[in-house]
């Protein structure tokens, strides 16, 4: 008789959704209060709060208007929680608070507590009356003593208010924030975003540091695009999800690598959206709500997390939360602790030139068949960033009126990206014209020309060597470039930059090295990841600040410095990239790295016929040198290609300032400048002078120096 008569009066106007669950528990919750108001008011007509608030009336009437009218009064809660039990019975599909009665085996009373707690959030009158049923403590929110008494049978023992409290607090569904008073009188809150998931109120960013990305954002399964063994891995990984076989699916990889999309598309196949806990929030308050959210959403909860090399991030079990947990982060550092006890781990590699391929042309962006072949050839790239770049290179052909994208387009989106990544992390050098701007010895020219060749066919080679390298061989390149200073080190990276059309940074180890411990490997881990996910050409300048040979451990100190030692032999021999490290002092590098090496080239000072063509290439093309004096300056001046690079511009400027071209006595001046720099004896024989001008030279380069030249 009951159900019949409120499938009549309400079930029928109920939306079979969250927010008709949701009303319907606020009737259950309203009929117990309701209940214990009327009561106390039978008991002391003072008390009656229905006359001093009327609001309470027109909820009251509601109710009545449901219930059987011969219904006792302390009979009307428990009527209230058989029509909810017997409604959610009716509906299909998820119900928030249904899903999270059934994930933490809450019962009737916890989950009106948490409606109690978020009741002013509904109708702000509410606070009125916890304000007059809490004197003299007066707050707007309940108390546990109130909701205690609120919440307890009108008509049998009293309940175990704080020991529901506890429950619901430690799920991360309530907070008590004046904990320092007397635990009766902690004020209960439900946090915002729990009371929008409560309702059903699906945001896109629901609490600080936690995304929802829908299940329809990401491909079906079938679409990944993935090595044919990690596909059907990941086709069988929604039904291990499912079983729950696995308490959580670790994905390792490169920043863009699909990580996400995967456990995307694993979740869209499960009927789920992703709710994703962002790098650096996961021990924060989002770290907190993300179970209790995701059990409310129905979403699968994910985590980036970013360990350090050698570092391991310990993972609870997520408050509010029963099931299967995705994870996202690098190649490098561990993790351990409850959620890593039934972990399933897959490593997402570098998509290789089909996949890359593919990518683009999932990219949607205007490409014919031959750039497309470059491009995938050419540009290393993960899959975020091919989507990145190819929405940019987009935009720079629509710019400059083209419908179609090319080559030059790809270049200019991957710099603009590049520089947004890594120009907090390392210097960026312009790449000169190519080998032909660089004036090298015989013996070297060959070993850079190899270099070259090395790094254009990196992704072929480890296709096609044998057997003895599937394993061991990735496409990486790395270079040694040992030599003094000044012979042509930077120059010679900058001519590979051109030579192959990349980008090519700095990095100073010397300013990597951190005193504290781990941040050294931290540091390096940071710039090589990047560097290989964009696929530019790292340049790790003074080598020797860590390649040196490792030492006997005799303190502290030793151990440390040979820890980060290790490190960088082992990212070396990992790293996907082209990097290549110069040096000042290539016999202090340790043998280990020699062997990790795929070239060595050591740079010498210039023979005197390469350092005639190195004052050739830096001369003013109208200089007035006499062709006697240059020949004797490149035989008998043994300079660097950098000494000679800043001898002939100072020349250039002693030239500026007489208004005339770079002569003799410009020259010697440059010259002579130079050698008192090194500190060394200047070989030739001092000209005699030719006038005033050169009396006037010698004024202009003393001041430039800041030191006075005797006249002679």
């Amino acid at each position: 008789m009951h159900n019949a008569h409120l499938d009549r009066t309400v079930l029928d106007n109920l939306p079979r959704d969250a927010e008709g669950h949701f009303r319907l528990v606020t009737y259950s919750l309203l009929g117990r209060l309701f209940a214990h108001l009327n009561l106390a008011s039978m008991a002391d007509p003072s008390l009656d709060l229905f006359a001093q608030y009327p609001f309470l009336s027109g909820y009251q009437a509601l109710l009545e208007a449901c219930h059987p009218p011969d219904l006792l009064v302390q009979d009307q809660a428990a009527w209230w929680v058989g029509q909810a039990a017997a409604w959610e019975a009716q509906v299909e599909g998820h119900l928030p608070l249904r899903a999270l009665a059934q994930a933490l085996d809450l019962s009737p009373a916890e989950g009106q507590l948490l409606a109690l707690a978020g009741l002013v959030e509904e109708d702000i009158r509410f606070g009125a009356v916890f304000a007059a049923l809490q004197q003299p403590l007066a707050a707007r929110r309940p108390c546990i003593g109130l909701a205690g008494w609120l919440l307890s049978d009108p008509a049998g023992a009293p309940l175990d208010i704080w020991l529901t409290c506890q429950r619901l607090m430690d799920a991360g569904l309530l907070l008590a924030e004046n904990q320092a008073d007397p635990r009766s009188e902690w004020l209960l809150r439900v946090p915002s975003a729990i009371w929008d998931a409560v309702r059903g109120r699906l945001l896109d960013r629901p609490a600080p540091g936690i995304v929802r990305h829908a299940a329809a954002d990401f491909p079906p399964v079938e679409d990944l695009i993935l090595p044919a063994d990690l596909h059907a891995q990941v086709r069988r990984a929604p039904a291990l999800t499912a079983s729950g076989q696995i308490s959580a699916l670790v994905l390792r990889g490169m920043t863009g690598s699909g990580r996400r999309t995967v456990l995307g598309a694993i979740a869209r196949s499960l009927g789920r959206d992703l709710l994703v806990c962002e790098e650096g929030a996961v021990g924060a308050e989002a770290g907190r709500l993300l179970g209790p959210l995701a059990t409310l959403t129905g979403a699968l909860p994910v985590l980036r997390c970013d360990p350090g090399p050698g570092e391991t991030i310990a993972l609870a079990a997520l408050p509010g939360y029963t099931g299967p947990v995705g994870v996202t982060l690098g190649r490098s550092g561990g993790l351990r602790g409850p959620l890593m006890s039934h972990a399933l781990n897959l490593t997402l590699p570098p998509p290789d030139y089909e996949a890359r391929r593919r990518l683009w042309q999932a990219a949607q962006v205007p490409l014919d068949s031959a750039e497309l072949d470059e491009i995938a050839r050419r540009f290393l790239l993960t899959g975020g960033l091919i989507r990145r770049a190819a929405g940019l290179a987009h935009a720079y052909s629509t710019l400059d009126g083209r419908s179609t994208v090319d080559l030059a387009d790809v270049q200019r989106a991957m710099r603009a990206l590049n520089r947004q990544s890594l120009d907090t992390l390392a210097v960026h050098l312009e790449a000169v014209g190519g080998w032909d701007d660089l004036i090298a010895g015989e013996a070297i020219a060959p070993d850079l020309r190899a270099l070259e060749v090395r790094c254009r066919e990196r992704e072929r080679l480890r296709e096609h060597a044998g057997a003895g390298f599937r394993r061991t061989l990735n496409r990486g390149v790395r270079a040694l470039f040992s030599g003094p200073s000044g012979t042509g080190k930077t120059l010679a990276a900058r001519a590979l930059a051109a030579a192959l059309q990349m980008d090519l940074y700095r990095v100073d180890l010397a300013a990597v090295v951190n005193k504290y411990i781990g941040e050294t490997e931290r540091n390096l881990n940071q710039v090589f990841s990047r560097a290989e996910e964009l696929d530019v050409i790292l340049l790790l300048d003074e080598g020797d600040a860590l390649m040196t040979r490792r030492t006997e451990v005799r303190n502290s100190n030793d151990r440390y410095a040979n820890m980060e030692t290790n490190y960088l032999l082992q990212r070396l021999e990992s790293y996907e990239g082209i990097v290549i490290i110069t040096t000042n002092a290539g016999q202090r590098i340790d043998t280990a790295f020699l062997r990790r090496l795929d070239v060595v080239v050591d740079f010498t000072p210039p023979e005197a016929a390469e350092r005639w063509l190195l004052w050739i290439h830096h001369l003013p093309a109208e200089h007035a040198v006499s062709p006697a004096f240059l020949q004797e300056v490149a035989d008998r001046c043994a300079l660097t290609g950098g000494q000679i690079r800043n001898a002939a511009l100072h020349a250039t400027l002693l030239a500026l300032s007489s208004a005339e071209p770079v002569a003799d006595h410009h020259l010697e001046a440059a010259l002579q400048r130079e050698y008192r720099k090194s500190g060394a004896a200047y070989p030739l024989r001092d000209r005699a002078p030719a006038g005033g001008q050169i009396s006037q030279v010698r004024q202009f380069a003393a001041r430039l120096d800041g030191s006075r030249l005797s006249e002679e």
